[in-house]
């Protein structure tokens, strides 16, 4: 299988991020998130961008996480602090690229994907896209403090619970409805869409869009707790472990609560 790339290009004020591994429903290698924050930092130091796009190659997938092998390794739930630190950081500079950033969900987004659509400053998903964050009933993981602040800033307390507690998969018009996706069309006008978007955009004032973002995201984080020792509890867990093992194998994992 692919190890992928995440790919940067530019066409005039526009930055455009795209995911490619679609062989696997864009999961995000290591090497890949880290293309990701190599793509924040050149976007945040170049004034000619005006607007940013985010995309999954494929169109079944915006991205479907992180690739679960990255996990076998580890140890121990330091290893889960540090992973999340890390992770947060390259998701944390999506949320801080002075640009107004479009994120454009064709198929899957969970997970990571997730984070990334929410922090994005706009979501265009095409019909029949699909949100979530399955940990539960997958690998048994958990988010990282902004992470869950991020989800309770979007999504709200209750929608937050269906889909960490209840690990809900929840359809892009149901979302569009409760008004945390923009837009919802048919595959073949998303590009319509979003390039309508861009244009409205690219008319805005930059600096007043640059000082808003920037404004909403230190409020939004302002009350953000520390919960490494939360984070370690579950990545140094027995759970954890079983969850990784199944989920590489196939099987349903045996929770035990430890």
């Amino acid at each position: 299988m692919s190890a992928g790339v995440t790919r940067y290009e530019k066409q005039g004020a526009v930055a455009h991020i795209t995911f490619d591994r679609p062989a696997a429903y864009n999961a995000l290698t290591w090497d890949m998130w880290r293309g990701l924050g190599e793509a924040c930092a050149a976007i945040a130091a170049d004034r000619d961008v005006r607007v940013v796009t985010l995309r999954g190659a494929g169109g079944k997938a915006f991205v479907s996480g992180t690739d679960i092998a990255g996990f076998r390794d580890f140890t121990g739930g330091e290893q889960g602090v540090a992973y999340e630190a890390e992770m947060d950081g390259y998701v944390g500079a999506v949320e801080a690229l002075p640009q107004p950033v479009i994120a454009i969900v064709d198929g899957w987004a969970v997970g990571g994907g997730l984070a990334l659509a929410f922090a994005s400053d706009f979501r265009v998903a095409a019909a029949g896209a699909r949100f979530g964050s399955p940990l539960a009933r997958t690998i048994g993981n958990c988010l990282s403090a902004r992470g869950y602040g991020r989800l309770v800033q979007h999504a709200g307390v209750a929608m937050a619970k269906r889909l960490l507690l209840g690990a809900e998969i929840v359809d892009a018009a149901e979302l569009h409805a409760l008004g945390l996706v923009n837009a919802v069309v048919a595959p073949e006008k998303v590009d319509a869409t979003v390039a309508a978007l861009v244009e409205r955009l690219l008319a805005h004032a930059p600096l007043t869009m640059a000082v808003s973002k920037e404004a909403i995201r230190r409020a939004a984080a302002a009350a953000q707790p520390d919960i490494a020792d939360l984070i370690a509890r579950v990545y140094g867990s027995a759970d954890f472990a079983e969850g990784v093992r199944a989920f590489l194998a196939k099987d349903a994992p045996q929770w035990r609560g430890a």
